[in-house]
């Protein structure tokens, strides 16, 4: 989730910029969106928008490429800012569809909320989410925060869960981003009773030190493609020291149809982590459009 979160300063300057370009309060999306009356449900164009990392704009093709295939008017809305701006935009139905992270997605609108398992999150979301919109069926698929060792390391201490820790997490040093400790320290004790030698900041390097030896484990997000490249294992989060934060698409309800929700299920249904580790490594590694990985892995699973 960290690293979906952008400086309130950024924030700002993007809304005022957006509000200049749309010459004061009209929304920047109104000309190539039309709102559905109340009560009205409509999917004569769908709008498809991201967020302004390559992941989300992955996501978004996906959906949008399947969409097409059934038959849908789609425009897609790529890299439009921070979720402090998009929702903004689902909300008042300038978007229609919008890859989500449920875990972050309810922290964001239920500042208050300590829900940690998928279940918990999606019945707060129903609860905090205003009525004109709803979280579809999520993907298996996680872009969250791990713990992460080598397979060398998994093997010889028989690590796969997080808490498998406990017998050795004394030894071991763990890194990760500069605030990680101050974040993570206390939740780590009390959900697994881990103790760690020594926490070592180690940021984007996190992924490297742990393959150096550097670190024993470490904080990569579950899509990180250096978990490929490394030959890297996520410790499974069994007790939800993180929280769920599984990827959903978030509907503007007045705007999909019977043939939208079924299609973004559908695709929903296929989309798993260790796939999507796969397809960010083409995008961010390999250097491919996320465009064409997306019609590559539709097509792969039937969906175009």
């Amino acid at each position: 989730m960290m690293k979906r979160l952008v400086s309130a300063l950024a924030v700002a300057v993007t809304a005022a910029l957006a509000l200049t370009a749309c010459g004061g309060g009209s929304d920047p999306l109104s000309s190539t969106s039309a709102s559905a009356a109340p009560g009205e449900t409509t999917a004569s164009k769908v709008v498809v928008g991201s967020f302004n990392f390559p992941e989300s704009v992955l996501l978004a093709s996906i959906y949008a490429q399947a969409l097409q295939a059934k038959g849908v008017t789609v425009e897609e809305k790529p890299n439009i800012g921070s979720r402090e701006i998009v929702y903004g935009q689902i909300k008042s139905g300038g978007l229609t569809v919008l890859p989500e992270y449920i875990g972050s997605l309810l922290a964001f609108v239920d500042k208050t909320t300590t829900a940690k398992t998928k279940d918990e999150i999606l019945a707060g979301l129903k609860t905090a989410l205003p009525a004109d919109l709803e979280v579809l069926e999520p993907a298996a698929a996680e872009d969250n925060n791990s713990l992460t060792v080598t397979k060398e390391t998994a093997a010889k201490h028989n690590l796969t869960t997080i808490e498998d820790l406990v017998k050795v997490s004394k030894d071991f040093v763990v890194g990760g981003p500069p605030e990680f400790k101050e974040r993570q320290e206390k939740n780590f004790k009390d959900v697994y009773g881990l103790e760690f030698k020594e926490w070592k900041p180690t940021g984007e390097t996190t992924a490297d030190a742990i393959k150096s030896g550097t670190v024993q484990v470490g904080n990569v997000f579950t899509t990180d493609p250096k978990i490929l490249l490394n030959d890297l294992v996520s410790l499974q989060d069994n007790k939800n020291a993180f929280g769920a934060d599984n990827i959903a698409p978030l509907v503007y309800k007045a705007g999909v149809n019977d043939t939208v929700t079924s299609t973004l299920d559908a695709v929903s249904a296929k989309l798993d982590t260790a796939t999507l580790v796969s397809l960010m490594k083409r995008v961010s590694v390999d250097k491919d459009d996320p465009p064409v990985v997306a019609k590559d892995w539709l097509s792969q699973n039937g969906l175009v």
